[in-house]
């Protein structure tokens, strides 16, 4: 699939000063548990490497932390390609790590969750493990029985990425190279992935993948987010807005039918600003995990979503070139799993949003193509967006 090239420009440029939903509040002098500053002086962008663990075959992990011109924050770890913290000031210029995460890399394996990581070859799932591509079947693992699940027994999340260190951009270049018949995949596919922290508070993902054989792709960021900090450990009263007035509808396995149906009156219907608690627990499988379809053209970028959480007044813009976007409120967080500061990942403790091609694609004739072929480029680009809001706005 051949796209433009998507790296955005946002149409609000940051302020060092109080800003309104569009932007973020100073963070040169706020401190918290989980960050603190300890000078007036204004943040310069910067990046930082750091250690990060072991992985049980000894290599030797780095964690590197990206820093713009207002303070925010963002650490991205080689292994996984794993977005390990996001911390933002809250409405008071309290800052607080928006993302789940662990201390070191032991924590991520194995990352049966997918905290934080890129996913792939192909994220979501292909029911039953098939598919057939130029007349050839291909079997892939059903890790998520009956059907396969965001790449298989060892996805990108779960593997070691070269990184490069671009200070001129504020950028990490991770790249990866997944060897012909990896996890059952043809072809030998190069992905890169390029996290970008915007001096207007984004943290930018361009994603590409080249092949020497015809395959599918579809590459996503699987973070979790609870812009409370922890400070809630719940997300049923974050506000959440989604621009899709489709979703694609499932079976009782989460197969796609082919259907691209209405959310008008059902209660995924997420057009309006509303919590997401509203009808969280009316919906069937315990939670939101549902692809919807972005308003907009495909390989533009669109914005998908919004949500907003009224105790720290943190807002969260999603803008992608993708398709689809994955709501999911963590259905299958059990409380077993303890993070960063101590906090326990819990049931509807975060949520995601996954930008991404439609589930099941390679098997779909109707959806959007994700087969990527010899000679082509995958772009993908997608940007978390991060602002304050004041509770009189």
């Amino acid at each position: 699939m051949k796209k433009g090239n998507t790296r955005s420009i946002l149409l609000m440029a940051a302020l060092m000063g109080s800003l309104s939903i569009g932007g973020l509040t100073s963070c040169s002098n706020s401190a918290s548990e989980q960050e603190t500053t300890s000078t007036n002086e204004a943040p310069t962008a910067k990046i930082d490497k750091e250690p990060f663990g072991t992985t049980p075959d000894g290599q030797e992990i780095s964690l590197y932390t990206l820093t713009n011109k207002n303070g925010l924050i963002v650490k991205v770890s080689n292994y996984g390609a794993i977005v390990n913290s996001i911390i933002t000031p809250d409405k008071n210029g309290e800052m607080g790590d928006v993302v789940l995460g662990f201390d070191d890399v032991s924590g991520y394996i194995p990352n049966d969750p997918h905290i934080g990581g890129v996913v792939g070859r192909f994220a979501n799932r292909i029911a039953k493990g098939k598919f057939t591509l130029d007349g050839q079947e291909y079997t892939l693992a059903t890790n998520n029985a009956p059907n396969h699940l965001h790449g298989g027994n060892i996805g990108f999340d779960r593997v070691v990425w070269q990184a490069e260190e671009m200070p001129e951009e504020n950028a990490i270049k991770l790249t990866y190279v997944s060897k012909d018949m990896e996890e059952g995949y043809p072809g030998n596919l190069t992905a890169t992935v390029i996290y970008t922290l915007t001096e207007d508070n984004g943290l930018q993902i361009d994603y590409t993948a080249t092949t020497d054989k015809a395959t599918p792709v579809n590459l996503t960021n699987h973070s979790y987010f609870n812009l409370s900090a922890g400070k809630v450990n719940t997300i049923s009263d974050h506000i959440i807005q989604i621009n899709a007035d489709k979703y694609t509808a499932v079976d009782e396995t989460l197969i796609p039918t082919g259907e691209l149906a209405s959310v008008k009156g059902s209660n995924l219907d997420l057009t309006q600003a509303q919590p997401i608690g509203k009808f969280l627990n009316q919906v069937p499988g315990g939670g939101y995990d549902h692809n919807y379809v972005v308003n907009g053209t495909a390989g533009e970028m669109n914005k998908a979503a919004e949500v907003y959480e009224p105790t720290s007044g943190r807002v969260l813009e999603v803008y992608t070139t993708q398709p689809g976007i994955q709501f999911y409120t963590s259905n299958f967080l059990d409380g077993t799993l303890t993070g960063k500061n101590g906090n326990k990942y819990t049931k509807h403790y975060a949520f995601c949003l996954e930008t991404q091609h439609f589930p099941d694609s390679p098997n779909q004739e109707n959806f959007p193509s994700t087969i990527l072929k010899p000679g082509e480029t995958y772009k993908e680009s997608t940007t978390y967006k991060f602002s304050v809001r004041k509770d009189n706005q």
